[in-house]
């Protein structure tokens, strides 16, 4: 295992700067996704740490060596791509076993790794097969085999699951989280899929335009968001995000808004409910039940309605009955989120 630092990183492409000044320190054995949009600087970032992209600015630490200029293959780290990029021609246990070859491993030890590997991510029965001849999860574990028979330091995970289905992504996800507790290795894993941040970080780090918005712990970043990019980025359905200028709503709440200070409040679709009930500070505004009516999704129905002339959504337990055009929605004001410009704010 090892500690990763980032210490003020940039990168440019000519004038164009994608990587603005990161900092971020992770720990031995952390599981840390870095979440964004695409071209928010989260594979560049992971490609400087590789070695396979050129720094323009800053410095990278593994453990306490400064790893800015060492080969890729000198800094203990092994990377696992989107593309499973296996070779066709090879078997499972030659694939998983071909760094090793290069290295001159001889071959009874080779295949002993390759072995050890093998029945930790369940492939043994698989080894003689060719990469055709498995299915898209079996070629992916086949890749992070390919990664984990080094013993890096470090697994860098780029956008593995992008290519699978959503069956699949599902199930991949929780061979990574269980892969990660039984070997302890240090993770920084890469992805635009909030659901695969939510489930698999110790920590997410949001970047976006090049630059970290927040890093926390997954609760952290759901309940607390920083800026309003964040609050909007994480959840779904997305947060409700009103202007304070909204009477319809603001008038619910209670205290007054400044308007100079509160430049938008929101609400997620979760923290409005349909039913007055004993939760402390429960507040009511009125709605009115938008043309779309409500969509259901099995034990929930997302509401969709106006609450003055802000279109919003509401997540409520699945309820057989028709709803009126105009209904009671009710709020804790605890829930609710105060934003100025860019960034969180806190009222009393």
């Amino acid at each position: 295992m090892a500690s990763v630092k980032f210490n003020n990183l940039k990168k440019s492409y000519g004038d164009t700067e994608v990587v603005k000044g990161v900092d971020l320190d992770i720990k031995h054995g952390e599981f840390v996704v870095l979440l964004g949009p695409s071209g928010c600087g989260k594979s560049t970032t992971l490609r400087m740490l590789a070695g396979l992209e050129d720094i323009s600015d800053g410095e990278i630490y593994i453990d306490d060596l400064l790893v800015n200029d060492l080969h890729p293959i000198e800094r203990n780290i092994a990377m696992v791509f989107q593309s499973y990029a296996l070779y066709p021609h090879m078997t499972v246990e030659e694939n998983i076993g071909f760094a090793l070859e290069n290295m001159k491993v001889d071959k009874a030890k080779r295949k002993e790794m390759v072995a050890e590997v093998a029945e930790v991510l369940e492939l043994t029965p698989l080894l003689d097969r060719k990469p055709k001849d498995l299915s898209g999860g079996q070629r992916q574990r086949v890749a992070m085999g390919r990664a984990m028979v080094r013993t890096p330091e470090v697994f860098l995970f780029d956008e593995p699951l992008s290519n699978l289905d959503a069956k699949l992504r599902g199930a991949m996800r929780k061979e990574i989280k269980a892969l990660h507790k039984r070997v302890q290795t240090t993770v920084i894993y890469v992805t635009h899929d909030q659901v695969e941040a939510m489930t698999l970080a110790d920590r997410i780090v949001i970047l976006n335009n090049g630059v970290i918005e927040q890093v926390g712990t997954p609760k952290e970043i759901f309940e607390k968001p920083r800026t309003k990019f964040v609050a909007k980025f994480i959840g779904s359905p997305e947060i409700n995000i009103m202007p304070s200028t909204e009477h319809d709503f603001v008038s619910c709440l209670p205290h007054s808004i400044d308007t100079n200070t509160v430049e938008s409040i929101g609400i997620r679709p979760q923290d409005f409910t349909l039913t007055e009930n004993d939760v402390d500070a429960t507040h009511r505004c009125s709605a009115k039940v938008d043309v779309i009516g409500h969509e259901v999704l099995g034990s929930v129905i997302h509401v969709n309605g106006l609450l003055g002339s802000k279109r919003i959504t509401i997540e409520t337990p699945y309820q057989e009955e028709d709803l009126d055009d105009h209904i009671n929605v009710y709020f804790d004001s605890r829930n609710v989120h105060y934003f100025d410009e860019n960034q969180s704010i806190t009222l009393l």
